[in-house]
């Protein structure tokens, strides 16, 4: 399978950097909901969580704006049918999707700036840990969004998709161990839970950080997702000649 990475890395600067520059609400409006978890979680918790809920913030954040993908997949797809302008070229839905998925990442960029800067306040990084979650951020921007396109290249009706994205986000952010530590839940849960793209990276992240005790399967299951949801996604993003 050749990629046309000229194509999805224009896409997706295209896609991901314009929108922030046409409409900074949108950044304001995806970093309202990590910020005020912060905000909850270091006040319940008298400052104890904090270091949790800013490396959830990271998680929180780049899910949260994946997981809305679902939306603008079903909205290119039915209203503007961006699709059908590629059938006729060398674009593959390979190029399509891991073009849009990067431009989620683009567009995550300057919340992932802010909670870098709480990050280094709170003298959180190592070398380790940045590289840990760079991987981990990346991972999950693939996972999240592939498991968002998969749902929104299936919905027939754009109606459907906008309640069906924020349902998404609320519920696969903020009930995984985003924000939290994952020794807090019993390990049935974790598992079930797991079905979520932002619970492996959650507990990878806090780990790796030096937060809590490594979850070596968390690893597997991660990497299972990022293929398995990509994998949907390719199946269900058709051309009109497939």
């Amino acid at each position: 399978m050749n990629l046309n990475l000229r194509f999805s890395l224009a896409f997706a600067w295209y896609y991901g950097f314009r929108t922030i520059k046409r409409g900074p609400s949108y950044v304001v409006a995806s970093l309202s909901s990590p910020l005020t978890l912060l905000f909850l979680v270091g006040i319940l918790s008298d400052g104890a969580l904090i270091k949790y809920a800013v490396v959830g913030g990271f998680i929180g954040l780049v899910a949260s704006v994946s997981f809305a993908s679902v939306a603008d997949a079903a909205f290119l797809r039915i209203q503007l049918r961006i699709q059908d302008l590629f059938v006729a070229t060398s674009i593959s839905p390979t190029d399509y999707i891991l073009g849009i998925t990067l431009s989620y990442l683009i567009f995550s960029t300057p919340g992932i700036v802010l909670y870098a800067i709480f990050g280094i306040i709170l003298h959180i990084f190592t070398a380790q840990a940045v590289v840990a979650l760079v991987l981990i951020l990346f991972g999950l921007t693939l996972s999240a969004s592939g498991m968002s396109m998969a749902i929104g290249g299936s919905v027939r009706h754009v109606r459907n998709v906008w309640g069906i994205s924020a349902i998404m986000s609320v519920i696969l952010t903020v009930l995984p161990p985003t924000f939290y530590p994952y020794t807090f839940l019993p390990k049935i849960y974790i598992y079930l839970l797991a079905i979520s793209p932002t619970t492996p990276a959650a507990i990878l992240a806090q780990g790796w950080f030096g937060f809590e005790p490594v979850m070596n399967v968390m690893i597997f299951v991660f990497i299972a997702q990022i293929t398995i949801f990509f994998a949907l996604a390719r199946y269900l993003t058709r051309w009109r000649e497939n």
